[in-house]
């Protein structure tokens, strides 16, 4: 492959590139993209520079509560992960909004700040992206990369509309699903309910009105 990103002057931000390995690493590690979210899949390159608002903001805030307050309602082993890097070396890499570890199988990664190696602890189980300027691309190229990566089950949140757009991955694919799987009992419409929301509560009307429908 043509090495044609070697210098950040070449680089052409929030699309697919087409790049090796040793350059994707080369880039992603400039001190120019410290702030970007980066991903890899195959030979292809994505750093994400766009700025991030409080609508992304308030909405991965959300989503997590709710995650975390069913996931802790149901004594569901887990753990969270935010903005964290999931590498396979020289093959995938990836930073979801949020990643959860989920079930009695899995292992903490190390708490330092080196990428989580996906061969060594596994691709976390749920994988979710905030889709505020890349809704195409999330339910796109990077679907296609989570495939591969190997998560079980991945959420894209369209921050426009609240909708919420989730997909169980097995057999190589993958396909849209209104409860979620790894979560048993959950609701997709609930997740949007609680998005809506937000537009016009505050987070604890919000998580007051979780409990009392977790609770029955």
């Amino acid at each position: 492959m043509v090495n044609t990103l070697s210098t950040p002057q070449n680089l052409v931000t929030d699309t697919w590139i087409e790049a090796s390995w040793e350059t994707y690493l080369s880039l992603a590690n400039h001190p120019d993209y410290e702030t970007g979210r980066c991903y890899y899949d195959e030979g292809w390159m994505r750093i994400e520079m766009a700025p991030l608002g409080p609508l992304h903001g308030r909405e991965n805030s959300i989503v997590s509560t709710l995650v975390v307050l069913f996931i802790t309602l149901n004594n569901i082993r887990s753990a969270e992960l935010s903005n964290t890097t999931f590498r396979r070396s020289g093959i995938q890499e990836c930073q979801p909004d949020i990643a959860f570890y989920l079930g009695e199988a899995f292992r903490l990664p190390p708490l330092d700040n080196a990428p989580v190696n996906v061969e060594e602890y596994g691709a976390p189980q749920l994988a979710i992206e905030i889709a505020s300027t890349t809704l195409s691309d999330d339910l796109g190229r990077k679907r296609l990369l989570y495939e591969r990566l190997g998560v079980q089950e991945y959420w894209v949140v369209d921050a426009a509309t609240a909708g919420v757009f989730a997909f169980e991955v097995a057999d190589g694919g993958s396909r849209q699903i209104r409860e979620s799987e790894v979560l048993p009992g959950l609701a997709i419409a609930l997740v949007e309910e609680a998005l809506k929301r937000s537009q016009t509560q505050e987070d604890g009307e919000i998580s007051r009105w979780l409990l009392q429908v977790f609770h029955g």
